[in-house]
């Protein structure tokens, strides 16, 4: 059995995380995300070598196939799966995550396989992010089911998790199935790559807490991180776990480049001098997160040379 932790013990001493910050780029996916301009795969093939070169250590992309505007139009996404696999064969040390798949989406013993396969073609640095979807549009568009998305999440989650870790699976879920599902041959981790979920309800929570070595935050300030982070603890210790063997990463919005005047600001947005940049970003690091997921603005390959003397700040 794990060790079992106190409530109040985490309560009153400090949680510790051993990894060190460590920066990941989430690279632009959709139409007209490269200010204005819509990314190709050179322009991403680039971008990654650049952030390779730079000294990020993972390149992440969102799952999404597209978004229904509130004019009623459709702005269309690169489907992220065959881009982070395209990926792999133009770099060769970072690592590489999904921010994060849309379970419901696919096939959870048929995602299982292709995870480890492309963590075989990667050497090793798959990152496997998963979330159970929130775009309705998205999944009404493409014929995916809507409701029940948490339940089909954790069914999904469970025979990810068996397959990746044990290299078999059998559920008889409500909505899922998999009968004696098996990975052959196995690549490169014995244990499969690390399984990252974006969560932040107690459901999701109790489920990462159990099941996942990574918690992903989202999109959020210091201030709204800290009581979250208390949660992800209080789920840890509900579920027997030691708080600090899980992994924490939260995404941050840096704008590079100055916008054009009268541009709005998006929430959360960090900006000016680089220095101070830097600082903001340790500041994260303070929180006990390990990764930040970095978005740049403007989010191409102009905006990511001028991330340069941030990533020089950092001593990076």
């Amino acid at each position: 059995m794990p060790p079992q932790y106190d409530a109040a013990d985490v309560a009153t001493q400090e949680t510790t995380y051993p990894q060190p910050l460590s920066l990941g780029l989430n690279l632009p996916f959709v139409e007209g995300s490269m200010d204005g301009r819509t990314p190709r795969w050179d322009d991403l093939a680039a971008m990654a070598r650049m952030a390779e070169e730079m000294g990020f250590d993972a390149l992440w992309l969102s799952d999404h196939l597209g978004f229904a505007e509130t004019d009623g139009s459709w702005s269309g996404g690169w489907e992220c799966w065959t881009l982070l696999t395209a990926l792999a064969g133009v770099t060769q040390r970072v690592r590489l995550g999904t921010y994060v798949l849309s379970a419901p989406m696919r096939n959870p013993a048929v995602l299982a396989k292709m995870a480890e396969t492309l963590d075989e073609v990667s050497g090793g640095r798959l990152i496997l992010g998963l979330g159970a979807g929130w775009n309705q549009p998205e999944f009404r568009a493409f014929g995916v089911p809507f409701d029940d998305r948490f339940a089909r999440f954790e069914e999904s989650l469970r025979v990810i998790c068996a397959m990746l870790r044990s290299g078999s699976a059998t559920l008889d879920g409500r909505l899922i199935q998999a009968r004696n599902a098996e990975i052959r041959p196995r690549g490169p981790r014995p244990a499969g790559p690390p399984i990252m979920v974006g969560a932040s309800g107690p459901r999701m929570l109790a489920l990462t807490a159990e099941l996942a070595d990574h918690w992903n935050g989202g999109m959020r300030a210091p201030e709204e991180l800290g009581p979250l982070m208390a949660a992800v603890d209080a789920a840890c210790v509900a579920a027997g776990r030691d708080p600090g063997t899980l992994t924490r990463s939260a995404e941050v919005l840096v704008r590079t480049i100055e916008a054009d005047p009268g541009t709005p600001q998006r929430d959360h947005e960090l900006g000016g001098e680089p220095a101070a940049v830097a600082a903001a970003l340790r500041s994260f690091a303070g929180l006990g997160l390990a990764h930040i997921q970095v978005q740049l603005r403007p989010n191409s390959l102009e905006g990511l040379e001028a991330f340069g003397p941030v990533m020089a700040a950092l001593g990076g």
